[in-house]
């Protein structure tokens, strides 16, 4: 019976990727600026063994490993940039960059990728091509690194027959594996609503078109479209987050500024809200007089898992980690660009435990857990092996 990587199979190089998340950690580099981190990884694999390519979709960088005859392909991609926040942990490996820190645990992801690439390459318990993806600027918004890389003919250059990607999930314990079929992150869009109306005395209103107004009613009728024009059975959220108009208490401002954040699960509803935002903005502007501009940024899309590949994911986990202790897990508001990878090829991505007590994603006092770094590297090389098996 072939033997498959195991959790104990990474207990002796669990040290040394303590030390690699630490420098890591320790030298964040802001999306589009990672050159140090692309440049450390690109050595890593190349020492290896590694057929390397670097500069892929800007600092990406793919490691490529061919073993046996086999003719399938896999790939497995992990995200290197970190974040414009000032790090508020005093630990011995906190960021040397003042202003910026990885406060979304891509250094994590980023070594235990490295951690089953290097006991693939020593191993090599499989039959078939592996594609590990190091991918830059996934917090980049729009023009993120996945979209780039795509752009520069990632799935040509390097073809699989599926992608798999992970990111850490605080609340959860360190280590354990979530999984979920179909639709798990939302589609994030934006939208800049700018109302123009008529300036004038404050004391004069009825000669001028207050677009603070008409702002004020329009964010109220914006709250009406999840709760009275989607199904109750949905989830979708429609946030105005920012409202700028006016600059003085006695003048009437001559337009004022709407943003909206927009999470949707299913490319209907993604489609209805932009429907409705438009019809309730163009219906409240012009009952008051006043005109609007609409700027619709289409950013992410649903992160939807593929069924065959999240079934044999969840099989590879609980092989990993003993049946039943594969959780499903909830839908997730927040968004990521693996969406885009998942819109040109079947896959799975993967949420892995970072602590129940973890600070939240994103903040300030946030840092990865070391003690699911053995899980996660575990997990791509048995993944690797029961994909390519020989």
């Amino acid at each position: 019976m072939t033997k498959f990587a195991t959790i104990d199979d990474f207990k002796h190089a669990e040290a040394e990727l303590v030390g690699i998340r630490h420098h890591l950690h320790a030298h964040p580099e802001l999306s589009l600026e990672e050159v140090k981190t692309a440049a450390l990884v690109a050595d890593k694999l190349e020492g290896w063994g590694y057929e390397v390519t670097r500069n892929v979709g800007g600092h990406g960088v793919v490691g490529q490993l061919r073993v046996g005859d086999g003719n399938r392909s896999l790939a497995i991609r992990a995200d290197m940039d970190a974040l414009p926040i000032h790090e508020a942990g005093d630990h011995a490996h906190a960021s040397t960059v003042p202003g910026v820190m990885h406060a979304c645990g891509h250094d994590g992801h980023t070594t235990m990728l490295l951690g089953a690439a290097e006991y693939l390459a020593r191993t090599r318990n499989f039959s078939g091509t592996v594609n590990l993806i190091f991918q830059p600027a996934e917090e980049a918004g729009r023009d993120s690194g996945a979209v780039a890389m795509i752009k520069d003919g990632l799935f040509e250059r390097f073809p699989c027959d599926a992608i798999f990607g992970l990111h850490n999930h605080p609340g959860a314990p360190a280590g354990q594996i979530l999984m979920r079929a179909g639709p798990l992150m939302a589609a994030a869009d934006s939208v800049k609503i700018t109302l123009h109306g008529k300036g004038g005395h404050a004391a004069r209103p009825h000669l001028c078109i207050d677009p603070i107004v008409v702002g004020s009613a329009l964010v109220m009728a914006l709250q009406t479209i999840v709760s009275r024009s989607m199904d109750s059975t949905d989830t979708a959220v429609v946030t105005v987050g920012t409202f700028h108009g006016g600059a003085a208490s006695n003048v009437i401002a001559q337009e004022a500024t709407l943003e909206l954040s927009v999470r949707t699960f299913t490319p209907e509803a993604r489609a209805l809200i932009k429907k409705r935002i438009y019809s309730i903005v163009e219906a409240q502007a012009a009952s008051w007089g006043a005109t609007a501009e609409i700027e619709y940024d289409d950013g992410h899309p649903v992160v939807t898992n593929a069924p065959d590949e999240t079934a044999f994911a969840t099989e590879v986990a609980e092989e990993l980690t003993g049946a039943g202790n594969v959780p499903e897990c909830a839908l997730i508001p927040g968004s990521e660009d693996f969406a885009h990878f998942l819109q040109h090829k079947p896959g799975c991505f993967i949420r892995l435990g970072n602590g129940e007590t973890s600070a939240p994603l994103h903040n300030p006092a946030y840092d990865f857990d070391d003690a699911s770094l053995t899980t996660g590297a575990a997990l791509w090389a048995r993944l690797t092996e029961r994909f390519l098996t020989a």
